[in-house]
């Protein structure tokens, strides 16, 4: 039963390690920055649940693991609020952004 527990927690956090890679072969491949901040922006807080979940399985449910998932809530709430509030910035900002708009109108 130990063996399927580990198996378990090693598939939660190598699933989290694949999403980090997928996470920044994303910034580093797309050319636009709203394309990068959409791939980092999702992964980050798809990696950050399976890590979490991968620890909480493995240590059980305690007053640490509450105190993990309370930084996961925040973490969840202001990524997606971040990475909102600067691709507003870069949309109304960006003169080049404007330029390709008005072309493909």
């Amino acid at each position: 039963m130990e063996w399927l527990r580990f198996g378990i927690i090693a598939l939660f956090l190598l699933a989290s390690l694949v999403t980090a890679v997928v996470s920044v072969a994303g910034v580093f491949k797309f050319k636009y920055i709203l394309n990068r901040m959409h791939a980092a922006a999702m992964c980050d807080t798809l990696m950050l649940l399976l890590a979490m979940v991968g620890v909480v399985l493995c240590y059980g449910v305690c007053a640490a693991t509450l105190k993990v998932l309370l930084i996961v809530l925040c973490i969840w709430v202001a990524s997606p609020v971040s990475s909102h509030l600067i691709a507003r910035l870069v949309v109304t900002t960006d003169k080049e952004l404007e330029q390709e708009c008005e072309v493909r109108k």
